[in-house]
Parts: structure tokens; sequence; C-alpha cells
């Protein structure tokens, strides 16, 4: 099947050109443009649809393609998108993907069947095929990426610097007198856990602290895995007197498992989150916390969306948002031993 590799090596021009040639002739030669026209023209090729045509069909849906949709750090993210995708027009479908390449890549899909105008992505992959030579706002759909980011240049991005917000959570556990702190981290394929990890290294290294990764387990961002990390965190020799778990969800966790075990945050072990899910001022003693803003998150996903959904083309653009400490009663002086 011919494609624009193909007809960029028989012209002998760069996929790039064939792009522009297809899209913006003016930008070209004239001796190039005709050479590549000569060939469109007698192989039949007729452009991918998929970053030109689905901007002019409409089906005013947006659909957000995310690995837990329940999750209580989702839910106000998406409900902000929605209530913006709602003033403009657009429906919002939801996409809970957990984690599989194979449903991200068929809710992506949803653009070509006309079931959808445009993505919001929090995942860490590109549910597309692209090729590298071409701008990807040129091979791409309406799409902003968003929390989980995708490792590639040219997108419309929106996170918070994670690694110096987890950096400041662990000083804020160092300026308490803690030493020894134990990590329930995310799954680490996570870019949000990988940076988040980074933070806390640097952090302790600042401190002078070594690592120890006997005190770093893996809660994979659910409440049983957290549970079973906090169990193996509280059973070593020289167990942490202070948690850092990197959502609320599972902090929560570690609180209830401590509990369970006689152990009383925090007086003998504190607690620090990540999120500021609602839930968090709630519990007993209420969660310390970095606090990501998530409503805000939603709504700088759609200030980036709604220009390219107006046929603007995608920005390159990294938005990153700040994060903000929220002291309450899970985190405590380290206790003398």
């Amino acid at each position: 099947m011919t494609g624009i590799r193909e007809i960029a090596i028989e012209a002998e021009v760069s996929p790039a050109t064939v792009s522009r040639v297809l899209r913006n002739p003016e930008l070209v030669s004239e001796e190039k443009r005709l050479r590549v026209m000569e060939i469109i023209n007698r192989t039949g090729y007729t452009p991918n649809s998929l970053g030109v045509g689905l901007r002019k069909a409409k089906s005013n849906r947006l659909v957000a393609i995310i690995p837990d949709a329940i999750s209580a750090f989702n839910y106000p993210v998406i409900r902000a998108i929605e209530s913006i995708a709602l003033e403009h027009g657009y429906s919002l479908l939801l996409g809970d993907t957990q984690e599989m390449v194979s449903r991200e890549r068929s809710f992506a899909a949803m653009v070509r069947s006309r079931q959808a105008d445009g993505i919001l992505l929090f995942c860490p992959r590109l549910p597309f095929d692209v090729e590298p030579s071409i701008p990807l706002s040129e091979q791409l759909p309406p799409l902003v990426n968003a929390c989980e980011l995708v490792p590639i240049n040219g997108l419309a991005q929106v996170d918070i610097d994670n690694a110096l917000a987890a950096e400041d959570g662990v000083n804020y556990l160092l300026s308490l007198g803690h030493k020894r702190i134990g990590v329930v981290a995310g799954n680490l394929t996570s870019p949000s856990t990988r940076n988040r990890l980074e933070g806390y290294r640097r952090a302790i290294h600042k401190a002078g602290i070594a690592y120890d990764d006997s005190i770093v387990k893996v809660g994979d961002y659910g409440l049983e895995k957290a549970e079973r990390a906090t169990l193996d965190l509280i059973q070593c020799p020289n167990r942490p007197t202070a948690i850092f778990a990197f959502s609320d969800e599972m902090a929560l966790s570690c609180i209830s498992t401590l509990y369970k075990q006689q152990l009383q945050v925090p007086r003998d072990i504190s607690v620090l989150g990540f999120d500021n899910i609602s839930y968090a001022n709630y519990c007993n003693p209420a969660l310390t916390t970095v606090a990501q803003p998530m409503a805000d998150i939603g709504k700088v996903c759609m200030e980036l969306l709604l220009p390219q959904l107006n046929g603007e083309p995608m920005p390159v653009i990294k938005r990153v948002l700040k994060h903000e400490l929220i002291v309450r009663a899970s985190t405590g002086p380290a206790p003398t031993r």
C-alpha cells in the first residue's frame, strides 16, 4: 500500500515535504511539488483523514482516555473537563483503559469512525502510529496529553512538576526530624511515579541520607497492594518513622493498615500522601498531602483542546501547574527510639 514514506522515496524528498505538498503546497518549490503530485496522482494515494478530515466532520463528542476513570484523583479532573465541554456543545465519553494498550488504541480509534472529535489523553503512550519526520500536529486529531505524559516532543501537555512536588513533601518530613522515610510508590512504568521517586531521592540525597531500596515498596496505586507494601515496611528491621505514599488513596490504605497493627499515626509513624483528594480532610487523622490542582488540570486541558477543535493547529506547549503542601494531622515529629 502506497503511503507518504513510499511517495517520498520515489520523489527523492522527505516525508515532511510530501506532507507539506498536501497541506501547504505554497511552502514547496514548484519542481518538488509537481514531482510529488505526479506520483500521488499516478498511485491514487489519498491522505490519511486522521489529521485533516476529522476536523471537518463533527460528532460534538470528546473522549477521555484514562487508566482509571473512577479514581478519586481523576474524578475532579474529568468533572472540570465535562463542565467546560458542555458549555461549548460537546459531550464527554470516558474510555477506562485499565492500563491496557489495546483499549487505549480502541478508544483513540473513535476519532477515525467519527464518534469523537478530540482526545484527552491521560496515558503515557501515544495511541497512534506516527511518522517521526512529520510534525505531530499534522498527523494527529485534536489532542491534549495530561498527568501521565507521553515522552515525545510536539504535543500539547498539562502536568505539575512531580519531582519538585515530591521533593517538597519529603523535605517537610525531614524538617520534622524523620531520617528514615519509607515509600509506597505507584506503578514503576508510570512517568509520574518515576518523577516522584526522583524527587524523593533528590531530597534525601541533599539531606545526606543514603538511598535504601529496602524501604521503597510498590503499591501500584491500588489499595490492597498499598496495604501489603505498608506491612512490608513496618516489618523492616529498622522500621521507617514516616511513609510517603505516592497517592492519597494509597496513603489512606497505609493509615488503615497501621492502625490494624496497633501503630498510631503520627505518634509511631507519620504518613504523607499525594493529590489532596476530597477524602484527605475527612479521614482520622486528616491527611497531610501534596496537593495537585485537579480542577485546574481539567480546565487547562480544555483551554488547549478547544482551539484545536475549531481548526487551529495543536500548540507545542507543556503547561506546568503549581502544587501545594497541605499540612494536616497525619504527620508529626519523628519518634525517639
